[in-house]
């Protein structure tokens, strides 16, 4: 069997008056993040892992902000199209383990959804999924509350 580990990172901007998705669930705030999709940064991330495990591109390569198909689109939609570019490259997830950076909200009673959410869209079981949050002690601009930024690490294995 051959592993292999990939890394994400995303990153956006918090604004008033708009929804927060996180983790494929909408949390309740008055700021969410401003993208081309949905802007999860935390599904953002785990794509960008998974393709990088891979050596499959990005997020970006794979679902440009330029084309209007993806305007608006559930991140989870794009989990799940980046789960099948996975096994049809012969992989399987191990593991995905992923933190979210931001002052507020507190969101570790949105966790285990998150981690269920995530595991749902990929057929994963939950055990497979970490989910985890800080916050950057009022540093930087997640500390000041202007943006959110997730990051993870995805172990995948050729398929048996």
């Amino acid at each position: 069997m051959s592993f292999r580990i990939g890394f994400g990172y995303d990153v956006h901007r918090l604004e008033e008056g708009i929804p927060f998705w996180l983790g494929g669930i909408e949390i309740p705030h008055y700021k969410g993040a401003v993208g081309h999709s949905d802007a999860d940064v935390l599904i953002h991330a785990i794509c960008d892992a998974m393709l990088g495990a891979a050596a499959l591109g990005d997020i970006g390569t794979h679902f440009p902000e330029t084309d209007e198909t993806y305007k608006g689109i559930a991140s989870t939609i794009l989990l799940k199209r980046c789960m099948e570019l996975l096994r049809s490259s012969g992989y399987e997830i191990g593991n995905i383990d992923s933190t979210i950076c931001l002052q507020t909200p507190k969101v570790l009673p949105f966790i285990p959804e998150m981690s269920q959410q995530i595991a749902r869209q990929l057929g994963l079981n939950e055990n497979q999924v970490s989910v985890k949050a800080t916050t950057e002690e009022r540093l930087g601009f997640t500390g000041r509350e202007e943006g959110v930024s997730a990051y993870a690490v995805v172990l995948i294995q050729t398929a048996s």
